[in-house]
């Protein structure tokens, strides 16, 4: 198969398209044709070596985490999938930059999504979900996101309207009308939140959700009053000293078919910034690293 690789840890330039071995699905798991992938932070931090220590890789390494095709080999035991069902998911920490992807969590795609929509689900509604699910019920309460116009910023403000909160989104101002088609109350990020907050929500935020890392954790503790109404999925050594709910990712196929059922309804769809073909690759990561993203960036197939 053809795939994007890295041969040792650098900067995007490091990257090829080269044949590879084909992978196959083991127990549980099924293998997909994959028509695009989705481009993560975790993607560009694996190949730069910044996560070396925590998640070690073998080299050659081909990135990417998630990604949405057609099914094409299911391996024993996995259930409710047949060969030609287009689904979307999640594999290892490495390898869905390729024309052929092993999942081991996944949900049929809604046909309201195209693929480079798929792609961008997996890991963004998981992240999102799970760090909307840890603080508890949404309907009725105003939720502040840190970060709401990126990947998992954007699919949490969308998700989050969808369950009946009333959410208000930081972003430059570039993105704030982005945030208004998300259904959130946009506002600017850093100094003097909490005052233009007021104005915002008179009657107070109830929960916040942080998915940038912008070191702001301890400014929505103190906008919420209590660190168990804050929910970091960006920033795990300040909400663990400062005793948030911190929520990591994981390949749950309940997250993401819930995901998947508000897209049939038409109340998520998850936000492309730009997709590149995979020789393109390099521009991707290099895009990704930038930051500032509105949606996520995908890699067509």
């Amino acid at each position: 198969m053809r795939a994007a690789r890295f041969h040792e840890y650098g900067g995007a330039e490091s990257l090829v398209i080269e044949q590879a071995p084909d992978p196959h699905p083991g127990p549980g798991e099924i293998r997909v044709r994959v028509a695009a992938a989705g481009v993560n932070p975790i993607d560009w931090k694996l190949r730069a070596g910044a996560l070396h220590q925590l998640f070690p890789v073998e080299l050659p390494a081909i990135p990417g985490r998630d990604g949405a095709g057609v099914v094409d080999e299911i391996g024993d035991g996995a259930q409710g999938v047949s060969i030609g069902d287009r689904v979307f998911g999640l594999g290892g920490v490495t390898g869905a930059t390729a024309e052929l992807l092993v999942l081991s969590a996944w949900a049929h795609t809604p046909a309201t999504w195209n693929d480079e929509q798929a792609a961008g689900a997996g890991l963004t509604s998981v992240t999102a979900m799970g760090g909307l699910n840890a603080l508890g019920s949404l309907a009725g309460r105003t939720l502040l996101i840190e970060g709401a116009a990126g990947g998992v910023g954007s699919a949490a403000a969308e998700i989050a309207v969808a369950r009946g909160a009333t959410v208000i989104g930081t972003a430059g101002e570039r993105n704030h009308e982005f945030l208004t088609s998300l259904g959130a109350v946009p506002t600017t990020y850093g100094p003097g939140l909490a005052q233009r907050l007021t104005a915002l929500a008179p009657d107070g935020v109830d929960i916040a959700l942080d998915t940038a890392a912008s070191g702001s954790l301890g400014d929505l503790v103190a906008i919420t009053g209590d660190p168990q109404r804050v929910a970091t999925v960006a920033d795990h050594a300040g909400g663990q000293r400062l005793g948030t709910h911190v929520v990591n990712a994981e390949n749950d196929s309940a997250l993401l078919s819930a995901a998947a059922e508000l897209g049939r309804q038409g109340r998520y769809t998850p936000r492309i910034e730009q997709a590149y073909p995979l020789e393109r690759i390099a521009d991707a990561h290099a895009h990704a690293e930038r930051g500032r993203t509105r949606g996520k960036i995908v890699i067509r197939l």
